[in-house]
C-alpha cells in the first residue's frame, strides 16, 4: 500500500492542479463577460447618443455654474429668481441624466465644455445691469435655444430608449425655461 500511496498523492496532486486550472480559466471567463456585458452597454449606445449626453451634461454645467456666478453679481430680483430657478431644476436634469448615463456604463463630463468655460468667464468680469443683460442674453435665451434644440433631436431620433424617453421628459422643462429667458432679457433690455 505504501508503493502505491505517493502514486495516489502524484495523481491526486495533478488532478487538484488540473481542477485548479479549470476553476482559474472559468473564474477569468465569467470575470471577462461580466466586464464585457458593461462594456457592451456603453457600446450599445450610438454615437449620437452619447454625443448628447455629453452635450446635455455640460450644459448642465454651464447654467449651474453660471447661474451660481449670477447670484453673486446680478443686480436685478428676476435675475436672482431666475438663477436660483436654473440651479435648482438644472441640478435635478443633471442628477437624472447621470443616474442614466451610469446605467449605460458612461461617464459624463464634471463640468462645462471650454467654450462654456469662456463664456462664464466674459460674464464673470461684468457687473450691474451690463450682467444682468449678458447673462439673460447668453445663458437665459441663448444656451436654452441651445438645449431645447439638443433634447429635441434626441427626444425625435435618439437610438436608445431610455435616452429618447430622458429627452422627450426634459424638453418641457427647457422649453419653460426658454420662454422665462425671453421675459428676463425683455425685463433686463430695459435696465440701465
Amino acid at each position: 500500500m505504501q508503493a502505491s500511496h505517493p502514486l495516489v498523492l502524484r495523481q491526486s496532486g495533478s488532478l487538484a492542479s488540473g481542477l485548479l486550472k479549470v476553476i482559474g480559466a472559468a473564474a477569468i471567463g465569467i470575470a471577462a463577460m461580466v466586464f464585457a456585458g458593461n462594456d457592451a452597454r456603453a457600446a450599445d449606445l450610438s454615437g449620437k447618443d452619447k454625443s448628447f449626453m455629453i452635450d446635455a451634461a455640460e450644459a448642465d454645467h454651464a447654467v449651474i455654474n453660471a447661474s451660481k456666478l449670477a447670484l453673486e453679481k446680478n443686480r436685478s430680483p428676476a435675475v436672482k429668481d431666475f438663477a436660483e430657478a436654473m440651479i435648482g431644476d438644472h441640478t435635478t436634469v443633471g442628477d437624472t441624466l447621470t443616474q442614466l448615463a451610469t446605467s449605460k456604463n458612461l461617464t459624463l463630463p464634471d463640468g462645462p465644455s471650454v467654450m462654456q468655460k469662456t463664456k462664464i468667464a466674459v460674464l464673470s468680469k461684468l457687473d450691474g445691469a451690463t450682467f444682468d443683460k449678458q447673462y439673460a442674453s447668453i445663458i437665459g435665451v441663448s444656451a436654452h435655444e441651445d438645449a431645447v434644440k439638443l433634447f429635441s433631436d434626441a427626444a425625435a431620433n435618439a437610438k436608445d430608449p431610455d435616452v429618447k424617453q430622458f429627452a422627450a421628459q426634459t424638453l418641457p422643462t427647457l422649453q419653460h425655461h426658454l420662454e422665462m429667458a425671453k421675459r428676463l432679457k425683455t425685463a433686463t433690455d430695459g435696465e440701465k
